[in-house]
């Protein structure tokens, strides 16, 4: 499923905000802990891929779209889900963007809190309606 390739996406991109990163191999590791098949990983690389081009974009939006908070008192967590999906909604035309911003939201409730599942729908539903 794709969920499965968006939360190794997510769990790359946490690793990369707090400074990590994980390689190829690691990568790897972590698709085959999801049980991904070819399909998924190919979809979670082209994620990753959107996200790597366009990070600053990305990022500089949510800041944008985040207005009375800045950029670190966002919880990484809710930073990344924020990026996966927000990479769907820009460069992925088969992908409904409230489909992405569930997702998310999905996302942020699981890592982070109930609270935070709120804040991510609510900042991605305002882009996605703006």
């Amino acid at each position: 499923m794709r969920s499965d390739a968006r939360e190794a996406v997510f769990q790359t991109v946490f690793s990369q905000l707090l400074g990590g990163g994980l390689d190829r191999a690691a990568r790897g590791r972590l698709y085959q802990k999801a049980k991904l098949n070819e399909d998924e990983k190919a979809f979670a690389e082209r994620l990753l891929e959107a996200i790597a081009a366009h990070g600053e974009a990305l990022s500089a939006e949510l800041n944008a779209a985040v207005l009375r908070y800045a950029d670190y008192r966002i919880y990484p967590a809710d930073k990344a889900a924020m990026l996966v999906a927000l990479a769907e909604i820009r460069y992925f035309d088969d992908i409904p963007p409230v489909v992405s911003v569930s997702e998310a939201a999905a996302l942020a409730r699981r890592y982070s809190t109930e609270k935070s599942a709120d804040f991510v729908n609510g900042v991605l539903g305002g882009i996605i309606n703006a």
